[in-house]
């Protein structure tokens, strides 16, 4: 896949670094020439000067071959314009913004545009955040026997209860992030696209919560009981 990353500070050179190294062709876009040197000597993909939210200078970067993009730069507007100039204008379904001011997440999510805040940024989580089909481990327990696994739910479960998902005796949703308010899930709650779920999960079953997760074999659809969306509404 051909990955483009706006802006080369610290996150965004190691995250093209690791995109490049994963199999992806990278193209790494800033406006400030000597940001550039944050990169591997030897780097082999496309440096491209100038800005995010020019289509000129994303043309040069290879938007129109692009499957995701990752506006990093320092500045919160830069960031969002990027962003939906990426998903509105050149249709890049992946596509993923740094934010500094955590007030504005849930506006920007609103526009489908997934954020991750600076105070809980990592490489790892923008990384989860263009590629959603993966799920992240963050926490397994002191036996061995759990994990904790964090996952942006498919599309097509959305107007699904979360209770279709759930094997008590493998794995169960246990919290679910939507619009920047968590709730604690229960089997009633109701799905929609871009929801973030947080899901315990024997160790010997995660394999076959990944295989349900990508392929939603036998998961039945919700009976509306209410309020789409659970305790959201």
């Amino acid at each position: 896949m051909h990955v483009i990353v706006v802006g080369c500070g610290r996150v965004g050179s190691e995250l093209a670094e690791r995109l490049q190294k994963a199999g992806h062709s990278v193209a790494v876009v800033d406006k400030d020439r000597s940001a550039f040197h944050w990169l591997p000597v030897d780097w082999p993909g496309r440096r491209v000067l100038g800005y995010g939210f020019d289509r000129d200078h994303l043309a040069e970067a290879g938007v129109d071959e692009c499957g995701a993009l990752a506006a990093v730069t320092s500045g919160d507007n830069s960031n969002i314009l990027t962003a939906r100039i990426a998903r509105e204008t050149f249709d890049i379904s992946n596509v993923v913004a740094r934010i500094y001011d955590p007030r504005r997440a849930v506006i920007y999510q609103r526009l489908g545009i997934p954020t991750v805040a600076t105070t809980s940024w990592t490489v790892d989580r923008i990384l989860q955040r263009m590629f959603p089909e993966k799920s992240a481990s963050i926490w397994t327990d002191a036996t061995g026997q759990f994990r904790l696994v964090e996952r942006v739910l498919p599309p097509w479960m959305a107007g699904r209860a979360l209770g279709s998902l759930g094997d008590a005796g493998r794995w169960r949703p246990v919290l679910l992030t939507r619009a920047g308010e968590a709730r604690l899930a229960s089997p009633e709650m109701v799905a929609q696209e871009g929801d973030l779920l947080l899901i315990a999960v024997r160790i010997e079953a995660v394999e076959q919560l990944e295989k349900t997760l990508a392929t939603g074999h036998f998961l039945p659809l919700a009976e509306p009981s209410g309020p789409q969306g659970g305790d959201f509404e």
